[in-house]
């Protein structure tokens, strides 16, 4: 089955065009099933490139979904036109009476300050608090990740002494998680961040899994049974020049910017990278996705209601 989303939502011409099949709201609305519902709160800076990434990830499941965009209502991007936000994104006070069988928050170019220091970190927290009783399933990446830990469990972040970035081999904890079923034992991650979260610091007795990690790049991915919610320090999701285009940006404000490690091939930015992180993106995202449908309640009125 497609994913749903808006008629006119740039991602549609580059999924339609990549084969993934994409369902028109027009004709969405004629089927007679209810598709699960899967919210995404968009933090990062290229929005749209954002969302192609997340619903080429969703949409390539079987099963029929909608995807809803959400924005901050108390932040204006500076990087996304106003009339794409105006014409796709729902503010999360216009939502948050609904109810969400998903929910995904992005990453953030904000990890280098202090969590109370940034601008819309009440209504982050009224968010995260709401996931609680109006979502099935959360799935928080890269600083939504971090936040997420810190604000539910006091989990503090580190900064690093440079950025981490990169493609790093990881290692599959807990193989029998129903989150890593068909992953590699090993399995390579796409890295960009300046600060991370220590499996040392994670507090006892709160029922969190380490999923996934890396010798070199630490913490990859934790589960959080307690708040039904999978915490990725890493982006999984990222395109294949997403790290190039990001080097290419650093570089410009300071040429003495590392290449990404592992990316491209002989280090040499001129070559194009090859991917080698798809497949196990699109595992993830299933089985996400597969053990949400299995648990989520038919009448969406019946989320958060034990």
């Amino acid at each position: 089955m497609p994913i749903k989303i808006p008629d006119d939502l740039p991602a549609t011409r580059i999924l339609d065009a990549e084969g993934v099949m994409v369902m028109r709201e027009t004709d969405a609305v004629r089927q007679d099933i209810r598709p699960l519902r899967i919210g995404l709160l968009n933090l990062m800076p290229d929005k749209p490139s954002t969302e192609t990434q997340i619903a080429r990830l969703i949409g390539a499941t079987p099963l029929q979904l909608e995807l809803t965009l959400v924005r901050l209502a108390s932040h204006v991007s500076r990087n996304t036109a106003e009339d794409h936000l105006e014409a796709f994104y729902r503010p999360w006070d216009q939502v948050r009476d609904e109810r969400f069988d998903g929910f995904i928050i992005t990453g953030a170019p904000v990890e280098r300050m202090d969590y109370e220091e940034v601008r819309y970190w009440p209504e982050l927290t009224g968010i995260l608090d709401w996931t609680q009783t109006h979502v099935h399933r959360l799935f928080n990446i890269c600083w939504a990740a971090q936040a997420a830990l810190y604000h539910f469990h006091g989990v503090p972040k580190h900064m690093l002494p440079a950025k981490a970035s990169g493609v790093y081999p990881h290692r599959v904890r807990v193989p029998t998680s129903p989150y890593m079923r068909g992953l590699s034992d090993g399995f390579a991650v796409p890295v960009s961040r300046w600060s991370e979260v220590r499996a040392a610091d994670l507090p006892a007795g709160h029922g969190l899994e380490v999923l996934a990690d890396s010798e070199v790049s630490g913490l990859c991915l934790v589960a959080d049974p307690a708040h039904h919610a999978l915490h990725m320090f890493n982006h999984l999701e990222y395109d294949s020049q997403t790290l190039a285009n990001e080097y290419a940006r650093d570089a410009a404000a300071d040429p003495a910017t590392p290449v990404p490690a592992h990316y491209f091939p002989g280090d040499d930015p001129a070559l194009p990278p090859v991917n080698s992180w798809r497949s196990h993106a699109h595992l993830l995202f299933g089985n996400w996705i597969n053990e949400m449908y299995q648990s989520t309640p038919f009448d969406l009125a019946a989320i958060g209601r034990g």
